[in-house]
């Protein structure tokens, strides 16, 4: 077998499905998700994946783990999104009947401020606002803009009577239960995707889109791809318990950051080539950046400072595989985020060729094993 990287183009045209694909978003969208509280939206995926007819497998915890049959099963390859969003937990009742938060998943209190919510009790449910502390200008007057933005200067205003701290309790909410942001999803005209929890619900979004379109085209892969769909990436813990040592190659599918000296395509695929957790695959990337290249799909590379992904927990949970990260354009990640559709379709395509690829080595079938058709060294020693 000669020594290269096996990134040959997909023969059949594969049609990518607009429509689906923004309408299935929308639906991940309305659909709340915090992590510690995905029940819900895994019963939504579950039932999509049924519809494809694609087996899959759920975790004790519920992420879950599908198998698209290939020609062979080992080496296999997996594409990896997580199902869970930011949300917050309450922290404490106020004397004034309102709740203290605590942030689930890192994000800043200023993009809290003013959203409304649901509070998620043990039998009920509470809608309300994320309001500051500070938060009538008739009262307060220039003290509204000096407040600084923090966790500790921001409440819940629950939208049902009360007014101390007894009155809420007996309303069944305690500490500990789940507050659910409201993802506001707005899709304009201009091809613009507007809303919180964008990340990661498009990045799911388009490997079903993918996933539907192979399935449609009655493509047969060369390996086993599994999807993976976890539940607990914004907490940290990602794809580390949902592989079984069979994957050989995970490509991440997650946001890219558009903002000064990112290099984040705004309308097309970014693969990142390094995020906090130190860089990727080197192999895996350029087999990605060759394909979008030999594909005519706009991309671009980036790195990424403060930013992990499901790929890092795979990695830092032991498991022995090549990890790749790509990613949608998301202007101002984990705030009030917004994408556009061209950026989510080159995903989309780009996932569609990588799925119909010869793995990259052979030899990564066996965890260990000969050198095989790795390729040679390319970097001559310094004299």
């Amino acid at each position: 077998m000669k020594n290269k990287l096996m990134t040959a183009k997909a023969t059949k045209k594969i049609e990518i499905d607009e429509t689906y694909l923004l309408d299935f978003l929308k639906r991940l969208l309305r659909t709340p998700s915090p992590s510690g509280m995905t029940d819900v939206i895994v019963a939504i995926v579950c039932a999509e994946l049924e519809s494809l007819e694609i087996p899959f497998e759920l975790t004790r915890r519920g992420a879950i783990r599908a198998t698209l049959k290939g020609k062979t099963s080992l080496p296999s390859r997996a594409l990896v999104g997580h199902l869970d969003t930011l949300g917050a937990t309450v922290k404490h009742i106020r004397d004034n009947g309102r709740l203290e938060l605590v942030p689930i998943g890192h994000w800043s209190a200023r993009f809290a401020e003013g959203a409304r919510v649901t509070v998620f009790t043990d039998t009920k449910q509470f809608r309300g606002t994320i309001l500051p502390l500070k938060a009538s200008g008739h009262t307060y007057n220039e003290e509204v803009d000096d407040q600084p933005s923090a966790w500790t200067n921001v409440e819940v205003r629950i939208d049902a009577k009360t007014s101390n701290v007894a009155e809420t309790r007996a309303l069944g909410i305690q500490i500990g239960d789940t507050v659910s942001v409201d993802a506001q999803p707005e899709f304009v005209n201009t091809g613009f995707i507007a809303s919180r929890h964008l990340d990661d619900k498009a990045g799911v979004a388009a490997m079903l889109t993918a996933v539907r379109a192979l399935h449609k085209a009655k493509v047969i892969l060369p390996i086993d791809c599994h999807l993976l769909f976890t539940l607990s990436e914004e907490v940290g813990v990602g794809a580390s318990a949902v592989l079984h040592g069979d994957v050989s190659e995970l490509v991440a599918v997650d946001n890219g950051t558009i903002a000064p000296n990112q290099n984040t395509s705004t309308y097309g695929v970014t693969i990142a080539m390094q995020d906090s957790s130190g860089p990727f695959d080197w192999h895996l990337t350029r087999s990605l950046l060759k394909l979008a290249q030999d594909n005519d799909i706009e991309h671009s590379r980036d790195v990424f400072r403060y930013y992990r992904s499901d790929g890092a927990a795979a990695v830092e949970a032991g498991n022995d595989i090549r990890a790749a990260l790509v990613c949608f354009g998301l202007d101002a990640s984990h705030g009030w985020e917004r994408t556009h559709k061209d950026s989510l379709i080159a995903l989309t395509r780009l996932l569609v060729l990588y799925m119909q690829s010869e793995p990259l080595f052979r030899r990564d079938q066996q965890a260990l094993g000969p050198v095989g058709d790795l390729p040679p060294a390319e970097i001559e020693p310094l004299t």
